[in-house]
């Protein structure tokens, strides 16, 4: 039984490193950042011998490493780990005790061709044997390339693609994705942090909520969208560049969280400067309806994942996939009050973000309960993208898109 990492000391090392730089930053920084992020420190070779590890983990500095990868690496000392399931290719990485560093550098550094003897010879495919990627809901092969001049635009757009979540709404999906990426560019040429647009976000939201109380409509609708749109720009642009601090992410998380039932009331409440027609003494049971269903769909994704499963509700099933390209969240919703707007009947929207939230809540309501008559009755719960296989010659085309052929995979 192998030894658990948080009864050791792991320290890191890079070897060498590649002059192209991917989404701004070098190769050894973009390493040092993932490593962080797992809690492992980087250490120069000069301070090895000092740093008080126990085991090192040692990774080739000129090659793109899924961070899935990383995180089994770090968790399985005596590993030896190379880019392809083959004979051929070399070894990149390596977790072994303190004492065996200098017999195993020469592997990474070329000198040496094969594999260190005494360690379990690993590929990306073999380390991390689930293709399902929970916080992105989607099915995705781990990877590990070579970087290089020829690659550049390949590996940038690998890194921007695996940075968007497959199950989400379709706005997102398939409307953002193209200036986002042009955008998440211009941040990163710029110097603009993910914080920053998250705080612009934040500003965007307050003013579309103004915007909305006076009956202001088109205008609201405007920055609303373009609220929308930031919020796919920062948590890009955090994960390209291995850049998000838990603060940010605590700021995103709430404001996407809590705006969406504040403008749907703000836009009711600004109906009586534009004379509604439809919603009249009703507008308060509105409101209060998509309040309160509102609420009532996030507690069941809520009780889903903490109580049910260790993935998300929309992962269980492909029908759950599929409904969360439309059901009542901010942006199938701000369609429902664009469309309002531009037939002039605002109320209308009110009424029709009522009835929709409440099908929803009902529907994640139905779901919920089935899933754990199936936890009772058959056991735990499994994600259909599990049994997706991204390699596969053919992908079914219900899963198509919700997985990621890796470009990269034989590169």
């Amino acid at each position: 039984m192998r030894e658990k990492r948080s009864q050791r000391t792991v320290v890191a090392r890079i070897v060498g490193a590649s002059p192209v730089r991917l989404w701004g930053l070098s190769s050894d920084e973009r390493l040092r950042r993932q490593l962080d992020e797992l809690g492992v420190r980087t250490v120069g070779p000069e301070k090895l011998e000092s740093s008080g590890a126990e085991t090192v983990v040692l990774v080739r500095g000129d090659y793109l490493f899924d961070s899935r990868v990383l995180q089994a690496l770090v968790g399985r000392p005596g590993t030896a780990l190379r880019a392809l399931d083959s004979a051929e290719a070399p070894v990149v990485a390596v977790h072994v005790p303190l004492p065996e560093v200098r017999r195993v550098l020469p592997y990474l550094e070329g000198e040496l061709r094969g594999a260190p003897e005494g360690l379990d010879l690993e590929s990306p495919a073999t380390l991390v044997p689930s293709r399902h990627i929970g916080s992105l809901r989607k099915a995705e092969l781990p990877v590990v390339v070579r970087i290089s001049e020829e690659k550049k635009e390949l590996l940038e757009r690998h890194l921007f693609e695996g940075a968007y979540k497959g199950i989400t709404d379709l706005i997102t999906k398939w409307v953002w994705p193209r200036p986002a990426r042009w955008v998440t560019g211009l941040c990163v040429r710029w110097g603009i942090s993910p914080d920053a647009v998250t705080w612009t976000s934040l500003a965007l939201v307050l003013l579309a909520t103004g915007l909305f109380l006076q009956g202001s409509y088109g205008p609201g609708l405007l920055v609303a969208w373009f609220m929308t749109f930031l919020d796919t720009v920062d948590g890009k642009l955090a994960r390209v560049t291995v850049r998000s601090s838990r603060f940010g992410h605590f700021l995103d998380h709430g404001i996407d969280v809590l705006h969406p039932p504040v403008w749907y009331v703000a836009w009711g409440l600004g109906l009586p400067a534009t004379e509604p027609r439809v919603a009249g003494f009703w507008l308060e049971d509105l409101l209060a309806v998509i309040v309160v269903a509102y609420v009532a769909g996030r507690l069941c994704e809520g009780a889903f994942s903490t109580v049910l499963a260790p993935f998300e509700i929309f992962s269980w099933r492909p029908v759950d996939s599929y409904f969360r390209l439309v059901m009542a969240r901010r942006n199938p919703n701000l369609l429902l009050l664009t469309g309002a707007a531009l037939m002039n009947r605002p109320d209308l929207g009110v009424l029709a973000v009522a009835v929709w939230t409440s099908v929803s809540a009902v529907f994640l309501a139905a779901r919920l309960v089935w899933a754990g008559f199936c936890r009772w009755t058959s056991g735990p719960l499994v994600s259909w993208l599990e049994n997706v296989d991204p390699a596969a010659e053919s992908i079914p085309c219900y899963a198509r898109p919700f997985v990621r052929r890796a470009e990269l995979a034989a590169s």
